[in-house]
């Protein structure tokens, strides 16, 4: 198993890229944070993992270990492979969508292009118990989780989608109310629309 690898950067795609490691290029089907890690001619280290079929072998890589072991646990769901492993875990930070898993919040993953209502719902039965709350950073107070769904929902109600919605609560403060939330998010997102 190739676990990790640490070399140049010698070319890229839209969805991975050329590491060069000791004269030998891997082709590396990346997450978009792993491709943010450098470009062309810079060293990088990249945690992956082997995937191999009868056909074939693919290499994918992650900018850390958190980002890979969601990518195995979720290749363990009954229907999900590693391409929609990889997009699952490239559209949301790791710890984010384990907070989904553990709040059972479906509509999360069916936000992801090529995820359906079954696959999604598979994705947090089947994880739920194997992450467990004690895996996952709290969001704040006792209420939290649920406080969270409910301004995510609103920013939802606004215009935003899903995956937008949670970047945007991302940069805000997790242990302020919902209502306040909001209010953060649209601040810093009518910021960057404004710059």
């Amino acid at each position: 198993m190739i676990a990790r690898l640490r070399g140049t950067v010698v070319g890229s795609a839209a969805d991975g890229l050329v590491l060069d490691v000791g004269g030998v290029g891997y082709l590396v089907a990346a997450t978009p944070s792993a491709l943010r890690k450098g470009g062309t001619g810079d060293e990088i280290t990249v945690e992956t993992y082997l995937h191999v079929r009868e056909d074939a072998m693919q290499l994918y890589g992650f900018a850390d270990r958190g980002e890979r072991e969601l990518f195995t646990q979720l290749l363990t769901v009954n229907g999900v492979g590693p391409k929609v492993a990889l997009a699952i875990v490239s559209g949301s930070p790791a710890e984010e969508l384990r907070r989904a898993i553990v709040r059972e919040d479906t509509a999360r993953f069916q936000a992801i292009p090529g995820i359906g209502k079954k696959t999604a719902e598979r994705i947090v039965l089947e994880l739920k118990e194997k992450i467990g709350s004690a895996e996952v950073t709290p969001l704040g107070g006792g209420g939290a989780p649920d406080e969270h769904v409910v301004a995510r929902d609103a920013l939802v109600e606004l215009g935003y989608s899903i995956v937008d919605a949670e970047r945007a609560l991302a940069e805000t403060d997790a242990a302020a109310p919902p209502a306040e939330r909001v209010r953060q998010a649209l601040r810093l997102t009518a910021g960057g629309r404004a710059a």
